[in-house]
């Protein structure tokens, strides 16, 4: 078995921590001995040993888009908003 020739210290989040500890106790592993694995694929695969990236829901995301872009137009004028469900209802009656 290899022997352990420095530590590292580390700040995370308390509730992280936390989460990642219960994840790994149901593994059967520990925060030391995860760090190590972590650790000897960064070296093995010369690289991160896991995808790094934004996941995005699609529906969400274009949803929030589209949200941006009609509060875009109630600004600058080009899209009618009201402030209570009367004149909603006036407008759509009128038309």
């Amino acid at each position: 078995m290899e022997s352990l020739s420095s530590a590292i210290s580390v700040q995370v989040d308390s509730q992280d921590k936390e989460v990642a500890n219960m994840i790994l106790k149901n593994l059967g592993l520990n925060m030391s001995t995860f760090v190590n694995m972590a650790i000897k694929q960064l070296i093995y695969t010369d690289g991160l040993p896991f995808e790094v990236k934004i996941n995005r829901n699609k529906d969400l995301y274009e949803s929030l888009q589209e949200s941006q872009t009609i509060i875009n137009e109630l600004k600058n004028g080009d899209r009618k908003g009201y402030t209570n469900m009367n004149d909603l209802i006036k407008s759509l009656n009128d038309e």
